[in-house]
């Protein structure tokens, strides 16, 4: 491989790993989703969603579901821009065929063209040490996993900080991560371990393990102390608009977290979805959220990303 590989991302998480890496400019090419940090939105476009993203979170699951059922795939890769950026190097995903562009569409793509010498690197995070191994991974296939090592042990550090500064919470509340509103998804992979790295313990879905659908009910059921509403590819506003929908905004409104005024909507899309360098940010926003009186720095510092529903945070 080129000593210093040109490299192609089909994953928002993958785009960001590279950037912080310090390779932004070894980028040639990215997905429909990567838009961190923000020059990589100048890059070419290769992959496009066959579902419509604006839509309703209920039709966005109807239309994703119909699609899987018909043994299709849910992205398009645009292969003739492929073949005339020629990457080095391609960064994908196996881990979910619904969230991104997957290794088998990629693998389709390659057997189009003609890039005999081009490397897929294909990520597969189900918990925080698989985030760590895909990074170096990652560093390793671009000729710097000394990079890769560095970027990995600030992380945890950063993270083993935080978790020293919760263990001083005298309750740790039990939160509910709404990973998707219609239908109900509690989030897992990472999830859980941010939650506890943040001084909370998590509900219904407690480990590293697959995301959960579940009932409003089953949320009612398990009381959680707080609400934390961060659906997959939605940012703070398009919570809040989809929570304006009349059934639904009852339903949370009848939750005791949100009677006691802890039901808050966050960037779900920019933080917590990305399994990237800006999960530890997802943590420290997640601290601020369930210890304020720990971490008065964390709230006003993720103003633009969370919210809390209904009102004002303090």
């Amino acid at each position: 491989m080129n000593p210093e590989p040109t490299i192609v991302s089909l994953l928002a998480s993958g785009t960001e790993i590279v950037s912080a890496l310090g390779l932004r400019s070894r980028l040639v090419g990215r997905s429909h989703e990567c838009d961190y940090p923000e020059d990589v939105m100048t890059l070419p476009v290769l992959s496009a969603p066959k579902v419509d993203p604006t839509a309703p979170s209920p039709q966005i699951d109807r239309q994703l579901r119909e699609i899987v059922r018909e043994g299709l795939s849910v992205y398009s890769i645009r292969v003739d821009e492929l073949e005339r950026l020629r990457p080095d190097l391609i960064v994908t995903q196996d881990q979910c065929e619904v969230c991104a562009v997957s290794l088998e569409d990629v693998e389709h793509a390659l057997c189009q063209l003609t890039l005999t010498e081009t490397t897929v690197c294909s990520l597969h995070p189900e918990n925080l040490d698989d985030v760590f191994t895909d990074i170096g991974n990652v560093a390793e296939l671009a000729g710097v996993p000394e990079r890769g090592n560095r970027l990995i042990s600030s992380m945890q550090d950063r993270l083993a900080h935080l978790e020293r500064r919760t263990r001083a919470a005298r309750r740790r509340p039990r939160v509910a991560m709404i990973e998707w509103m219609e239908p109900v998804m509690i989030g897992g992979g990472w999830i859980p371990e941010l939650v506890r790295i943040a001084g909370g313990e998590p509900v219904i879905v407690e480990s590293p393990e697959t995301f959960k659908t579940v009932a409003w009910s089953e949320v009612v059921a398990a009381q959680p102390d707080v609400v934390v509403i961060m659906p997959c590819g939605y940012d703070t506003g398009k919570s809040l608009a989809e929570l304006q929908q009349p059934v639904l905004s009852r339903i949370v409104r009848n939750l005791s977290a949100t009677r006691d005024g802890r039901c808050y909507v966050a960037d779900g899309n920019a933080y917590f979805n990305r399994s990237g360098p800006r999960l530890v940010d997802s943590a420290e926003m997640l601290a601020g959220l369930l210890h304020p009186e720990i971490l008065p720095d964390g709230l006003p510092r993720f103003a633009h990303a969370c919210a809390r529903w209904p009102g004002e945070m303090p």
